[in-house]
């Protein structure tokens, strides 16, 4: 125990001793540009994407021992950077902007676990061209007067801009300078009127100047931008009195008539001052031309006459009046002179009057036939007018007033007298079927004078009717349908034309004609069209009869139009049976057919339905509804089905089978079947005869069968040709007959290819799986008369054509070899569909053993 409490201190010493001599880490400083270090001196634009790398804290421990890197700042102030703890790795964190903060402080700190190790940095944020000039002290309204003098200054404009260095400077310019009658000093934007230019506040009284505001530019994010600022100043000129008075609604006339009495006021003169800033106030007096007959109100302009029109000595005056401004000390100002012309007139008192053959008269009425010749006179009209004035006061126009372009008037222009006549100007309108009665308005009206007087009188044309119309249908096309069992006299359609025409021109006649009116009538005063008392329609024989009608007046003129007669179709035949007793032989799963046809035009009536009216037994056949197709039930599929359904052992069956038609009422017809039904016994006695059967109802099916025979036993024998060349040819030499032959297996490739030539025909006779023989029988020996199984028939043995009793079949292979092959036994067809698809099968097989029994002889 007194021994470990020495050496436990002795250690315990150099931990102390140890823990002492650990060195605090520090960071390097790479001076002035770098960004790696301590961020001494270290300067940042304020354009820099967040998210940047902007600096890389870097430092070491004297010990070695990897140190930590960390980055804090005031709590009042942004969080603008992040550091990665353990590479220093400093990243931008908050936007910059050094119009707002161009200084950050940050501290800085590295630590090794033990020590940490503190540093305060301020980082630099330099200038970007990031902000626009700013107008200060808007908006800039001045009031100049319209007489300042071409140069002067005018007004001062003053924006701002953030920015440091280039992209701080601001210097002006005009936005339209062309079209200005203004200019601005680019660097101090003092805005004058340029020399030459003038304000006038009567043309102009405001003028708005745009000034924009433009730095010197700078970089922003590595690219070179300015940016540029716009301000309106609104100018509003001052008026000043330099203007002299103005005159307003001249030239002035004015008229004194007969009647007018002393101190009636003539007319009215208006001036005001050209300075309508400031306007001063306006005095009038007469300067010479009245010779004491007319007087002025020097207020009001108002000119009025002193004398009665008797005591006037000439016809016109030429007075001259002048106006002056009274400044507002009460001084005459500027001045200005009109002259006016007054003009003694006799009185307007006469009306132009229109007359007739006994008197002043207003009305005139005519008769007359519509469509008169183009320009032909209306001399039943007599007609003068006359004004009692005298010169211009008895000067007048002429018009008609009504329906226009249909007559003209002469003279239109009339001097004191003149004889009214009247002219056709547009003949077709003048039309007894559009209106029977004309009326218009002869208006005479003063030209010169002020009053404008007028007078009207009444033109009354009453319209006579002349056969100027052709009767006209109301339609091109008249249709109809009518059953085709309308008996004779019945009615098709009516036709109606209408004839304008009044009396008996207006009277219409009807009647038929063209190759299809035949069978029809027309009544020919009321257009009704009937079938004549003998006609007997057939839809079937003609569906559709079409003529032409005619409408005719009393003078010969007519029109056409043409008549589309449909006949509607009756269920009116019986369907029809080619024959009455029909026989058809059945193979077993082959259907067949009996056909029916209907002589009626149109559907439903012509679509026929087919039954079995009568069999026994009943449950035999199934007949399709719309095909006529008879066939067994499914139920049954061989001769032992049928009699096990009947004891009967003839095979020929009969059926009543009906055909109906779907018209209304509806019509049938029935006929007597003979079917002779035959299965795969009929094969035995060869795959022709049975095919010859099946098929006699139908040779085109025959001969097409055959010739898909002929053509498949072709292609088989080119394969097995094209086979047994490529065979030959991959073998070098000819064997010798002594060879001893070694029983191997057929190679595959071989094997592969017979099985092929042998299954191909199969699969297209919808995959038939052949059963063949067990040896020492040959294809006869069955018994065809035993029970047949209750599935299904089985298959027909193959037609023999010469004895043979090997029962073993080869494969030839590349070596010459013959080598025996058991007999499979494949499993049970499951259907037979077709017994000539049966008979196909067998007569293939029969080929290939042909083909493989030649093939041993040879070798």
């Amino acid at each position: 125990m007194r021994r470990g409490l020495p050496v436990a201190l002795a250690l315990g010493l150099l931990q102390f001793c140890l823990v002492q001599a650990n060195f605090a880490p520090h960071f390097f400083d790479n001076g002035v540009g770098s960004t790696n270090g301590n961020m001494a001196l270290f300067s940042l634009p304020e354009d820099t994407p967040l998210g940047s790398h902007v600096y890389t804290l870097n430092g070491t421990d004297p010990e070695g021992e990897p140190v930590s890197y960390h980055i804090s700042f005031d709590p009042s102030t942004r969080s603008v950077f992040s550091v990665d703890p353990n590479f220093g790795n400093i990243t931008l964190v908050e936007e910059l902007d050094r119009e707002r903060e161009d200084e950050i402080e940050a501290i800085i700190s590295i630590s090794d676990g033990l020590n940490l190790v503190a540093e305060k940095v301020v980082i630099l944020v330099t200038d970007a061209n990031d902000e626009a000039p700013r107008f200060i002290q808007e908006p800039y309204v001045v009031l100049v007067p319209e007489d300042i003098p071409a140069g002067s200054s005018i007004f001062k404009v003053h924006a701002v801009d953030k920015d440091t260095g280039s992209g701080g400077s601001v210097t002006y310019f005009l936005q339209n300078l062309h079209s200005s009658k203004f200019s601005v000093d680019r660097h101090s934007g003092v805005l004058r009127l340029q020399a030459g230019a003038t304000l006038d506040y009567e043309k102009s009284r405001a003028h708005f100047v745009t000034v924009v505001a433009k730095d010197g530019g700078g970089k922003l994010r590595g690219a070179d931008v300015m940016f540029s600022a716009t301000t309106t100043v609104t100018i509003n000129v001052e008026d000043v009195q330099d203007m002299a008075p103005v005159f307003v609604g001249t030239p002035y006339y004015g008229y004194v008539y007969e009647d007018t009495l002393p101190g009636s006021e003539v007319l009215t003169v208006v001036a005001m001052d050209g300075d309508r800033g400031k306007p001063n106030h306006i005095l009038y007096s007469l300067v010479n031309g009245s010779d004491g007959a007319f007087e002025i109100n020097e207020t009001s302009g108002a000119i009025s006459v002193l004398q009665s029109p008797a005591q006037l000595r000439r016809e016109v005056y030429e007075l001259h009046v002048q106006v002056t401004e009274v400044s507002s000390a009460g001084s005459p100002a500027a001045q200005a002179v009109v002259p006016v012309t007054i003009r003694i007139v006799d009185l307007n008192n006469h009306p132009p009057t229109f007359y007739g053959e006994s008197g002043p008269q207003n009305r005139f009425e005519l008769s007359m036939y519509e469509h008169p010749p183009q320009g032909e006179i209306l001399r039943g009209l007599k007609i003068t007018v006359n004004d009692s004035d005298q010169g211009a006061n008895a000067k007048f126009n002429l018009r008609l007033v009504g329906p226009g372009g249909i007559f003209r008037v002469v003279p239109q222009t009339v001097l004191n007298e003149a004889q009214v006549t009247i002219i056709v100007e547009n003949s077709a309108a003048i039309d007894f079927e559009k209106s029977k009665v004309l009326t218009f308005k002869l208006l005479a009206i003063e030209v010169n004078t002020p009053e404008k007087f007028s007078s009207t009188a009444d033109i009354v044309i009453q319209l006579l009717d002349t056969n100027d119309n052709v009767p006209k249908f109301t339609s091109h096309y008249y249709t109809a349908r009518i059953p085709e069992n309308a008996p004779g006299g019945s009615n098709v359609v009516a036709v109606t034309a209408v004839d304008p025409d009044t009396g008996p021109w207006g009277k219409v006649k009807y009647s038929i004609y063209g190759t299809g009116a035949d069978l029809f009538l027309i009544h020919q005063s009321t257009g009704l069209i009937y079938t004549q008392p003998w006609a007997t329609l057939d839809a079937e024989a003609t569906a559709r009869y079409n003529f032409y009608v005619k409408a005719e007046d009393m003078e010969g003129k007519y029109s056409l139009a043409e008549v589309l007669v449909t006949l509607l179709d009756v269920n009116d035949h019986y369907p029809q049976f080619g024959k009455s007793v029909q026989e058809r032989t059945m193979v077993l799963g082959t259907p067949v057919k009996i056909e029916a046809t209907d002589q009626d035009a149109e559907e439903p009536n012509n679509l026929v339905d087919y039954s079995i009216t009568h069999a026994e037994p009943a449950n035999v056949f199934d007949i399709d509804t719309h095909t006529g197709e008879i066939r067994l039930k499914n139920s049954i599929h061989s001769l032992d089905a049928l009699h096990n359904i009947t004891s009967s052992e003839d095979c020929t069956w009969s059926l009543q089978v009906q055909a109906k038609d779907r018209g209304f009422p509806s019509f049938s017809t029935t006929a007597l079947l003979k079917i002779d039904i035959t299965d795969t016994e009929t094969l035995s006695r060869g795959p022709m005869a049975a095919f010859l059967m099946q098929t006699k109802d139908n040779p085109m099916k025959a001969v097409g069968v055959l010739a898909g025979i002929m053509a498949i036993v072709v292609a088989i024998t080119v394969l097995i040709s094209t086979a047994t060349f490529w065979r030959n040819k991959k073998s070098n030499k000819v064997l010798p007959v002594r060879r001893v032959l070694r029983k191997r297996p057929s190679p595959t490739p071989h094997t592969v290819r017979f099985e092929w030539l042998k299954f191909r025909r199969a699969k297209a006779a919808t995959k038939f799986i052949l059963k063949e023989d067990p040896p020492g029988k040959n294809g006869n020996d069955g018994d065809t008369k035993g029970p047949l199984p209750p599935r299904a028939p089985a298959l027909p043995p193959p037609p023999s054509t010469e004895p043979s009793t090997a029962t073993h079949w080869t494969v030839p292979t590349v070596s010459g070899s013959l080598t025996p092959q058991k007999p499979q036994q494949p499993p049970k067809p499951k259907v037979v569909e077709s017994p000539i698809q049966s008979t196909l099968v067998s007569e293939l097989k029969q080929k290939f053993e042909k083909k493989n029994v030649g093939s041993k002889a040879r070798f």
